[in-house]
């Protein structure tokens, strides 16, 4: 099993960096990086297998328009540095995934802007493929968003990792497009098998074991792994907004249960398992501890 990190912001504010809304993570990459590179050793240090660069909040819905086309590219290679800096340091030596994020706003497949994405993206991964062992598109909403992230990063050499964040109602994308349509819309976007792996982030623990199950079949054919990295948080509702407010994390979401779903997800056939929001270096130590041996 491959171990993934778990989740840099709650972190970040756990060990005091600075942090608050509308920056979310990309403040500590302006005022305090160190911070940053604490963070992603901590990761290491538990046992993680991909460390993934702290670039998901350097988009204009957390920085703002000026400071994204002043800043943006600087900021997300600074993410990418810092990220590689502490894969290499580590031992054995572990993979730098560049996240991808969202540009709009997570679980709000109601506000993507097609006509700009392109440009967006491009900035966040140029800035940092040449530091980076792979592209991980994170809390993809709609098929719409993977489609148009997918035209960016296939003219990239590197690998592409796909990561859908499903309703916290039902097991569907946030759209309300199933999992097997968006499978076969990335199969139909990516006709050289350039997308390594399917993966499910930022929802709710409870819901990813029906998203492995619908994935599994479908991703075999193409001898994908599947991999899920839950949140911690309660409940998103479809007007949900990403950087208004600090979601309150579940007090009911410890490592040890976090365990529990993730030996269940592990026994439907991920083989890719780590964190999301509010999921720390103890919890992936747990899963290292538990699951991958």
């Amino acid at each position: 099993m491959i171990v993934l990190d778990g989740g840099m912001g709650r972190e970040l504010a756990r060990i005091g960096a600075p942090f608050r809304q509308p920056e979310w993570s990309a403040l500590a990459l302006i005022e305090k990086p160190d911070s940053v590179r604490e963070v992603h050793d901590s990761f290491a240090m538990a046992g993680a297998d991909i460390l993934t660069t702290n670039a998901y909040a350097v988009v204009p819905h957390h920085i703002g328009e000026e400071r994204f086309q002043r800043d943006g590219a600087r900021l997300a290679r600074l993410a990418a540095e810092l990220a590689r800096a502490a894969a290499d340091a580590a031992t054995p030596r572990r993979r730098v995934a560049a996240s991808v994020p969202p540009l709009f706003g997570s679980y709000r497949p109601d506000l993507f802007e097609a006509d700009r994405a392109h440009e967006l993206w491009e900035v966040l991964v140029k800035a940092q493929a040449d530091l980076s062992d792979l592209l991980l598109g994170e809390t993809l909403s709609s098929i719409e968003e993977t489609n148009a992230l997918l035209d960016v990063c296939l003219r990239t050499d590197l690998p592409i990792w796909l990561s859908a964040t499903l309703d916290d109602d039902q097991p569907t994308l946030r759209s309300g497009e199933s999992v097997s349509a968006w499978l076969e819309a990335v199969d139909a976007a990516d006709p050289d098998h350039r997308v390594e792996a399917i993966l499910f982030n930022c929802t709710q623990p409870e819901m990813m074991a029906d998203g492995v199950v619908e994935a599994h079949g479908h991703a075999a054919r193409r001898d994908r792994p599947i991999g899920v990295y839950a949140n911690a948080f309660p409940k998103q509702g479809r007007a949900a907004t990403s950087n208004k407010t600090h979601h309150t994390l579940r007090d009911d979401i410890t490592p040890d249960r976090y365990v529990q779903f993730a030996a269940e997800w592990q026994s439907l056939g991920a083989t890719m398992i780590g964190g999301c929001c509010g999921v720390g270096p103890d919890f992936i130590s747990a899963l290292k501890a538990r699951l991958a041996a």
